[in-house]
Order: C-alpha cells, then structure tokens, then sequence
C-alpha cells in the first residue's frame, strides 16, 4: 500500500478499497447494514488524523477496534489492506479471486504446492490455509516441520496472529442445518435467474458474466455463495453442482465450506458439506423422523 505515503493519503487509499467493496455489495444486493458498515469504516478512516498503518504496526487488529465503527470483522479486512494490499473479499466481488495466486504470496509456498491446497484441499482463504497450517492438512500433502513452521509464521504476520488465538480451528462453525439452507437458496435463486452475476477470471477465456453470487445472513451471520470455480470443479464437470459457501468464523477470521451432492452410499442424492459428512446424515435423520 506504499508505507511511505502520508498518513492521509494511506488512510485514504484503504478507505476507496472498503469504499469498493461497499458498492459491489450493494450492486450484488448484500444485507444493508452489512454495506453501511463498509460505508462508515471507510468516512473514519478519511477523517482519521493518524496513520493507520503505524496503528497496525504498534498495536495491530485490537487498536483498530478502538476506532468508531469498526468492529471484528472490519478490523481484520483493513489489517489485511495495510500489511499487503490486497483483500481477497474484494477480489472474489470483483470476480477477480484466484487463491492459488493469493496463497503463491504467503512465504513458503510455491506455485505447485498452491495447486495442490486448492485443488486437493478444496480452500480459499488465508484463514482456511491457517487452520490447514495447524491441522494436520499441509503435512499430509507432504510438507516439512520446517517449511510448516515459517507458514505458520507468515500467515499469522499476514493475519494479525499476534493479536488473537494461533488456533483458527476452535472457532464455532453454523450448524449443518444453516449452511444447507443457505446452499438451498442460492440454487433456487440462481435457477431462477434472480441472482447478479460476475465474471471470474480463472477458466473464463471470454470473460462472460456466468457466476451468480448470492449475498444472504442467517441472524448476525453473513453469508457469500457462488458455484466453484476450481480446476477441480471443471474437470469433473461439477461446476453447477459445488457450492462454495463463506461466512464469517466469529473470532477465527472468515471461513469457507463446499456443498456437494453426494454419490455414494447412504448419502447418495443428498446436499452435503465436505468434512461434515456424518453432521449431514444425522440432520436428514432427524428430518425424515420429524
């Protein structure tokens, strides 16, 4: 973001970029509130007289907090900005996301290595790579302790990591029956036509506007749902079948499933989220029971 700028117009520059993602949420018709909230962090910054990339440096996430109208969620999106002037949100309005190229940015991770969490692992986020860090995912896929160890380290520096919990995964998640809903009306809406849609950048030669995005909430929860887009997805020609969910990990950054249908065994026929397979099973239980 150019660290040697003045502080206005540093400030200023992260504030165009909440600006940004303010107006595609309204055009791609996100909850108000969720766009007013954007809207209000962006004017803060405008007026703020400090630097808020040296508030970042000295204190992190837990000083931008302090700020009027900025919250949690907000807190991370701007130390996203300030530290490495990207914010992944904003590309995937844009139409512009491409995790293999976000995560080919995190130190320690190559081009082919970044494939392979995408395609195999099925993620998206930074968050989701950090849980995977922690996890046991990334060493299955073959990589080193010390190797693990300095992703771990960069993803917390990229994160804000110092300022909150190392471990992602104790973060609660939505009960499967929530996120199926959400998967339920993304599909309804978009085969009805009533969802906007964007213009990925990954495997869109043409650059056609074939991707509907729905922005819902269940509760204070906010969703994002699109179809995948992954090498993965096209392949097996599941494109209109994978649904790539995000939502917010209230205190672990944001998270993301994928909804498939399932094709085997008791399952088969069925809406499930990969990884919570055995959730799924027992909530259709309980379904056809009542």
């Amino acid at each position: 973001m150019g660290g040697a700028a003045p502080a206005v117009a540093l400030n200023a520059q992260v504030a165009a970029r909440l600006e940004e993602v303010a107006q595609l949420l309204s055009n791609q018709r996100a909850n108000p509130y969720r766009i007013g909230a954007y809207r209000a962090a962006a004017r803060t910054l405008r007026d703020w007289p400090d630097s808020v990339a040296q508030l970042v440096k000295e204190h992190g996430t837990a000083a931008l907090e302090q700020l009027p109208g900025i919250g949690e969620r907000l807190a991370r999106s701007i130390y996203q900005l300030v530290t490495t002037g990207r914010l992944p949100m904003l590309e995937r309005l844009r139409g512009e996301s491409d995790p293999v190229e976000l995560f080919e940015s995190v130190l320690g991770v190559g081009t082919k290595t970044a494939e392979r969490i995408h395609d195999r692992l099925g993620i998206h986020t930074l968050e989701e790579l950090e849980v995977a860090a922690h996890d046991g995912r990334l060493e299955r896929l073959g990589i080193g302790p010390k190797r693990l160890a300095g992703i771990r380290d960069a993803l917390a520096g990229r994160l804000g990591g110092a300022h909150r919990s190392v471990s992602a995964t104790a973060a609660p998640v939505p009960e499967v029956a929530e996120i199926l809903d959400v998967d339920r009306q993304y599909r309804e809406e978009s085969a009805r036509g009533h969802l906007p849609r964007i213009a990925p950048r990954r495997f869109n030669p043409d650059h056609e506007a074939w991707l509907p995005i729905l922005h819902t909430h269940r509760g204070e929860r906010e969703y994002t749902a699109l179809y995948s887009n992954t090498a993965r997805a096209h392949e097996l020609g599941r494109t209109r079948d994978w649904v790539v969910i995000y939502f917010d990990g209230q205190g672990g950054g944001e998270r993301q499933c994928t909804v498939i249908t399932a094709r085997r065994a008791q399952a088969r026929g069925r809406r499930i989220i990969r990884g919570r397979e055995d959730e799924c099973l027992r909530h259709y239980r309980l379904v056809s029971r009542s």
